[in-house]
């Protein structure tokens, strides 16, 4: 896994949507940037804001632990792999932030895209890294993301927490790099029938371009039923507007 690479955790955490929050990384990269050798470093990172969102706390560990690897001067890595738990940081960053800036950071609904001065930011440390961007649901077994959310959880409630540098032989986390295709695809079944049994906030529907939401599923049905449609379950207020702006886009 780490044969001329570089891997990266990432969590944020909010106390409050907004409130104060806190955001953890760990990089593991060669010692001295000396690709090939076994001898492996683990720097972890984190801090805290006083007022901030889930979203925007997420994008704040992607974009520290990017900027790490630039300050750092890492050479030609053949890959850098990232690992969130965050649908917005990997949907954003993979797939929506194209359109932004070709629409001069406008929705397709015209409207202001939100926390760009952080997704300008993350566009720029991460431009021509060869950076796969990679989604695993919490608490789902990986050890890197567990200990990110340590830390992220940890500065969010104002405590003190001691953050690791040194080998990565001595990482108290033995199974640090632990993380295979199986496990991304447990993480996504676990979502998947957590998803299913749980209540409802709304639900979404995307008939003829036009963005709907609806309070029951009966009145979602009735739209979509018989036509060439897109419709999904949101769980919160605030999954159901990040739906609706990604609907938009379309």
């Amino acid at each position: 896994m780490l044969h001329n690479s570089v891997v990266i955790f990432t969590d944020g955490s909010s106390r409050g949507n907004p409130g104060p929050g806190g955001f953890g990384a760990i990089i593991i990269a060669p010692k001295n940037y000396e690709y090939g050798s076994k001898n492996y470093e683990v720097r972890e990172l984190g801090g805290r804001e006083e007022h901030t969102t889930n979203n925007r706390i997420e994008l704040r560990a992607a974009i520290e632990a990017l900027s790490f690897i630039h300050k750092s001067k890492i050479i030609n890595p053949k890959s850098i792999s990232i690992y969130s738990d965050s649908r917005y940081l990997i949907n954003g960053i993979t797939k929506w932030i194209h359109g932004w800036q070709k629409n001069g950071w406008k929705t397709k609904a015209k409207k202001d895209v939100e926390n760009r001065d952080l997704w300008e930011k993350l566009a720029d440390v991460s431009k021509d890294k060869g950076i796969q961007w990679k989604y695993v649901g919490g608490h789902v077994g990986v050890a890197g993301n567990a200990r990110c959310d340590e830390i992220a959880t940890a500065f969010a409630n104002g405590k003190s927490v001691k953050l690791y540098s040194g080998v990565l032989l001595n990482y108290r986390i033995k199974n640090i790099l632990d993380i295979s295709e199986d496990t991304e695809a447990r993480g996504e079944k676990r979502e998947a029938r957590q998803r299913s049994s749980a209540k409802a906030y709304s639900y979404v529907s995307l008939v003829n371009g036009r963005v709907e939401t609806h309070q029951t599923w009966a009145e979602c049905e009735k739209r979509v039923k018989g036509k060439s449609a897109r419709y999904k379950k949101t769980l919160t207020a605030d999954e159901e507007r990040q739906l609706v702006q990604e609907w938009n886009k379309q």
